[in-house]
């Protein structure tokens, strides 16, 4: 990739205060973008007796993704932002465009990430706890995954569109697809719903220079790979690698590069 070939240009990374979208983020940055770095402080709060400081967590992993981006050579902003508020897709590109200028580039890696099964077993073979789906299992997921994730696209659309621009991208993240995901049901049928949304935006926004892709990573070690995960990759046919944040990070800032212009809906897979 060209150095710095997204000078100019401005992300959305959401999510991108940990594991694949702080690498994104710097990934652009090293590019030349500028980045706004989408966080949430209140989410699933690994232990309910710390909620205080699990909020300071969010908010320091944040703080060092900013740090980050600004030391690879990109100006960023960290917003907090709930996505499961239908609101927050327009104020959030209200805050980001006024600190740092039009977006053109959107990474919608956030996840209500939730383990919910037909079968609840606890722990699963991972020694992970598990639920059973249920409406609440739903909302927590869909809301993020897909009900944002297409808000999100319609906003950039909308803006991109209003101001006669001729170029942008859109990168989604996935895991399991149409083909379901056993042991996380909610998880794998909303990223569904994004992989349909964001193939849909390649159609329709192709007109107006937008591709849209969706990057399907591989198993990636965000701090919660176990030597019975490696394991299992290890054994499977399917799985090949496990990846660090950095190696899909490297994909999704090359599909923003205009050297991937052609590239646009499709669902790239990475072992």
């Amino acid at each position: 990739m060209s150095e710095r070939s997204l000078a100019g240009r401005v992300a959305i990374v959401t999510g991108a205060n940990h594991g694949i979208g702080a690498a994104a983020a710097v990934a652009l940055a090293e590019l030349g973008a500028d980045v706004a770095v989408s966080y949430l402080r209140v989410a699933s709060v690994p232990d309910p007796r710390r909620p205080d400081e699990y909020d300071v967590q969010r908010q320091q992993t944040a703080d060092r993704t900013t740090v980050a981006v600004e030391a690879a050579g990109g100006r960023a902003v960290a917003v907090e932002a709930d996505l499961a508020d239908p609101m927050t897709p327009r104020r959030l590109f209200d805050e980001v465009e006024a600190a740092l200028g039009p977006v053109q580039i959107l990474v919608n890696n956030a996840s209500g990430w939730r383990k919910d099964t037909f079968v609840p077993t606890t722990p699963d073979r991972f020694d992970r706890a598990t639920e059973g789906v249920s409406a609440a299992t739903f909302e927590t997921q869909f809301l993020v995954d897909a009900r944002a994730g297409a808000l999100l696209i319609a906003e950039l659309a909308r803006r991109q569109i209003g101001r006669g621009a001729d170029w942008g991208r859109i990168i989604s993240l996935t895991s399991g697809g149409p083909g379901g995901f056993p042991g996380e049901a909610s998880y794998g049928a909303a990223k569904a719903a994004l992989e349909n949304y964001t193939m849909t935006a390649a159609v329709e926004l192709a007109p107006h220079g937008i591709t849209a892709n969706v990057v399907y990573p591989p198993v990636t070690d965000t701090g919660w790979i176990t030597d019975d995960v490696r394991r299992f990759v290890a054994d499977s046919d399917d799985h090949h690698h496990v990846a660090a944040p950095e190696d899909v990070a490297e994909v999704i800032a090359w599909l923003c590069t205009d050297a991937a212009r052609l590239v646009t809906g499709n669902v790239v897979r990475l072992r």
